[in-house]
């Protein structure tokens, strides 16, 4: 049985459908303003309206909720841009920060999360108390789950593993434990055979993706453990709700 898609039951691209949206929403605004107003048009106003009739199409094409604020502010943003004038330098050094801190979110549809202070408390009490244990943070980000973990926890062994250049730097100088292993890569050619907690903050996109290769790989009574996001169809084993944040949870699925 192959592995689900990572856009399950959606066969467009997330991309086209934010290209087809923003298009739509041009097409929407050139339309409407030359019915309104045919002699001219403030370009603030126009960029306005651009962006909200790209953020209708989006919702109407079924695009996650968070491409919403960026097909609203992507137009108006670009006027302003341009009426700053500011060197084209500005423009280059904000695209490769942006690159080098989001890498491949655009494929992968996971964007940085970063687990809070009572998430690490709450992932620290899964662990087992009387043994040593294996533990990989799927998407580590800028290590902070791990060094909490690691410091309290030295008979433990911690790997993180992170695929976008910047936060993986971060991670990598701001370590010091010796039982922390943090890795610059594809966390999908990470076999999870050997671990005996994997904690993972992604999106709700990849979930029927990891569920599939953690009971492929995740051995006998190996811990799942899910920041935000529920495997789909699939009943937890436990679910912890973090203290004092509301609506955080963990999903915990044995395997």
């Amino acid at each position: 049985m192959p592995p689900p898609s990572l856009a399950q039951g959606n066969s467009m691209s997330p991309v086209v459908k934010a290209l087809l949206a923003q298009l739509l929403g041009l097409a929407g605004a050139g339309l409407g303003a030359a019915w309104l107003a045919p002699t001219a048009i403030e370009p603030p106003l126009f960029a306005l309206g651009q962006g909200a009739l790209a953020a209708t199409a989006a919702t109407l094409l079924r695009s996650d909720r968070w491409w919403l604020p960026i097909h609203l502010l992507f137009a108006p943003a670009i006027v302003l841009a341009l009426r700053l004038a500011l060197p084209p330098a500005w423009y280059l050094a904000a695209f490769l920060l942006l690159a080098l801190m989001y890498w491949t979110s655009f494929r992968t549809q996971v964007p940085l999360y970063l687990s809070n202070r009572r998430t690490m408390d709450a992932v620290l009490a899964l662990l087992p108390p009387d043994r040593p244990a294996a533990v990989i943070d799927l998407g580590s980000g800028s290590g902070g789950l791990l060094r909490r973990l690691a410091t309290s926890r030295p008979d433990c062994r911690f790997t993180g593993i992170e695929a976008a250049p910047l936060p993986y730097l971060w991670s990598r100088l701001a370590a010091r434990e010796p039982n922390l292993e943090l890795r610059r890569g594809d966390f999908w050619r990470e076999s999870l055979d050997r671990y005996d907690l994997v904690y993972a903050f992604l999106s709700p996109v990849p979930m029927p993706r990891l569920w599939y290769k953690a009971r492929a790989e995740m051995r006998a009574g190996a811990l799942l453990v899910s920041n935000g996001f529920a495997v789909p169809d699939i009943l937890p084993t436990t679910v912890v709700d973090i203290p004092g944040s509301g609506v955080t949870r963990l999903y915990c699925y044995r395997m």
